[in-house]
């Protein structure tokens, strides 16, 4: 269960130090910025969740340089999935809030270089009652797949001029987001051609550990929302994990069921959970991922536990004959995001996404 979790906790041990490292990337003839809206769009979907998550969502665009410029041009789109305890609020730097990562920067400094084509970047806020929906499905957290895979893209596509086909529509997402993109593109099939996972967590099934005795029996005695405010980061994610996975309607006021009682492993609710790790389910989803055109993912090696992972993926993708693209770079979990997003991420999406009308 320890290793389950460790890929989660490695989302906030850097970004102190990365927010202080991290160099401005350089920009090649820039000379039109995009623009940003924030909008609010409201999902059926997730009404009625037991977390009481707000059904209306923000969601930040992205807007390319030429978008207000060319009245009749219409663009690919790509959703960007942000990480546990982010938000699209601090990627897009709302309110001049300072984060490891300002993504409309960087989006510009992409689109600079004439080589990466422009497109439509989509990000909704995943955060929730317990720092992060896992982009999954309960009765809890509410159905995270069905808003991000249908209305999100059903909405976007009716609101702004983008190339409304699956050819012209690419996901990709960090840490969690990493995950999310891995869950929905197998998943939602015909909606996205194109998927990128950057350092995605949660990819591998965890083993119990009798030294997080004390830990489990600390999160377990967490009932209320103000206590919920004082755990630590592990905590959190295992009550998120626990919302997002094995959640329970008849057991308030967290309406989840823990992988643990008293301390002491509950075999079946932690198997319910270790069922949604990438590397457990994704077998049940190749012929899914072989309709996808292009999927690509990476991971720094200072990451250590999601770079391992990572590798992991990239080897049962080759074992199915899945083309694909691995890379593994020097770099953490966050120091370096910003410049995958600029030189790989991107110009990926701007080779494999269709920037016409396909004809059927």
């Amino acid at each position: 269960m320890q290793k389950f979790f460790a890929s989660l906790l490695r989302s906030i041990v850097f970004i102190v130090i990365s927010g202080l490292l991290l160099a401005p990337l350089p920009v090649s003839g820039q000379t039109k910025p995009g623009t940003v809206e924030r909008i609010k769009v409201h999902s059926k979907s997730l009404e009625g969740n037991l977390d009481g998550n707000a059904p209306e969502r923000d969601v930040s665009i992205y807007l390319p340089p030429s978008y207000k410029t060319e009245k009749n041009r219409r663009y690919p789109v790509v959703y960007l999935l942000h990480g546990f305890t982010d938000s699209d609020a601090l990627w897009f730097g709302v309110g001049g809030v300072k984060h490891w990562i300002n993504l409309p920067d960087v989006l510009n400094k992409t689109f600079a270089d004439s080589t990466t084509r422009e497109m439509i970047v989509v990000m909704p806020n995943a955060l929730t009652r317990f720092k992060g929906s896992m982009y999954s499905n309960s009765v809890t957290v509410g159905d995270w797949e069905t808003f991000v895979s249908k209305e999100l893209v059903t909405y976007i596509d009716s609101h702004y001029r983008t190339l409304a086909q699956p050819e012209s529509r690419g996901l990709a997402g960090h840490s969690m987001g990493g995950y999310g993109t891995m869950r929905l593109g197998m998943k939602s099939t015909g909606v996205f051609s194109s998927i990128y996972a950057l350092s995605p967590c949660c990819m591998e099934p965890g083993r119990s550990n009798p030294a997080m005795k004390d830990m489990m029996k600390k999160i377990e005695a967490v009932k209320t929302d103000e206590e919920l405010k004082t755990q630590n980061f592990f905590a959190v994610a295992m009550l998120a994990s626990a919302a997002a996975w094995s959640p329970n309607p008849k057991n308030p006021p967290f309406y989840i069921d823990l992988p643990f009682k008293d301390g002491e492993v509950v075999p079946d609710i932690l198997a319910r959970q270790h069922a949604n790790a990438t590397l457990a389910m994704i077998h049940q989803y190749i012929p899914n991922l072989k309709k996808l055109k292009a999927i690509g993912m990476d991971a720094g090696t200072k990451d250590v536990s999601i770079s391992g992972a990572t590798k992991q993926l990239d080897q049962v993708l080759t074992d199915y004959g899945i083309a694909h693209f691995y890379e593994s770079y020097d770099g953490d979990h966050l120091n370096r995001i910003a410049e995958r997003l600029q030189t790989k991420t991107m110009p990926f999406f701007s080779k494999h996404l269709s920037f016409e009308k396909v004809k059927r």
